[in-house]
């Protein structure tokens, strides 16, 4: 079987499944919705008008990325996983001998539903915030330039989130191909992600917390929402997404050569 019929075979495995869709949904709604509730609570009360605060609008209407990304993960582990459940890997196998080539098949579907409810969620989530924030002290009197794809900064921010979901993705399915287990491989990438979050908010020295920041994937990664304070000692925009794309690309690798050399 060539490249594209497996990628044909795969996107109508993935479609056809009863969770897909729900999924789907549910992602886009949980980024636009919590992104639409934290944009619709925000206030710089204390700010001192007029002069402008140091808010990252942009990071901020993205807020729901953070919470999208669960959904995403619980997809990309079921792409693999289910297969490893329902005993069903088998006969994938035997229809695409060439187990690489159906790996990859599943990895090219997956990044491709991953970019288009990742940008629906996140175009959804950026045109709340800007019909909202005018409306609010994060106003163009106090100083703050209104929210627009034509301002590189915010662009950037924009399809940099569209990114990471989808290296999100990539993460959580190399683990999946790895643990052949749904319930462990969720859990390892909710704790993969969550975990360094926390750990932020409880450790004092700043050498940790700098260690911490730059190869967790999910602080590190989330780095291209930012808009303000880009000189941060910690890490760059583009060089945070650097580091997801090593943890995705590693995890890839891994899955991968599991795939090869252990029996299905």
């Amino acid at each position: 079987m060539s490249t594209v019929y497996a990628i044909r075979a795969e996107w109508t495995k993935l479609r056809t499944v009863v969770s897909t869709p729900w999924l789907l949904f549910t992602a886009v709604a949980v980024t636009a919705g919590i992104s639409a509730m934290v944009t619709n609570a925000a206030s710089n009360r204390t700010c001192p008008v007029p002069s402008p605060c140091l808010d990252d609008l942009p990071k901020l209407s993205l807020t729901g990325a953070q919470y999208g990304q669960a959904l995403v993960v619980v997809l990309a582990v079921l792409v693999m996983s289910e297969e490893y459940g329902t005993r069903s890997i088998g006969v994938s196998l035997m229809a695409v001998p060439r187990r690489w080539r159906l790996y990859l098949s599943k990895a090219a579907v997956l990044t491709g539903v991953v970019v288009v409810i990742g940008s629906l969620g996140v175009l959804g989530s950026l045109l709340f915030a800007r019909q909202v924030l005018p409306g609010t002290a994060f106003s163009a009197a106090n100083g703050y330039q209104g929210l627009s794809l034509r301002d590189e900064p915010t662009l950037r921010a924009v399809y940099g989130t569209v990114l990471y979901l989808a290296l999100v993705a990539l993460l959580s399915y190399g683990v999946a191909a790895m643990l052949r287990d749904t319930a462990g491989s969720v859990a390892t990438m909710l704790i993969l992600l969550y975990v360094a979050p926390i750990l932020t908010a409880v450790v004092t020295d700043p050498r940790w917390l700098t260690r911490i920041e730059r190869v967790s994937p999910m602080i590190a990664g989330l780095k291209i929402q930012a808009t303000t304070a880009l000189d941060s000692p910690t890490i760059g925009p583009w060089q945070g997404l650097g580091v997801l794309a090593l943890w995705a690309a590693g995890a890839l690798l891994a899955g991968l050569l599991s795939l090869q050399l252990r029996d299905a």
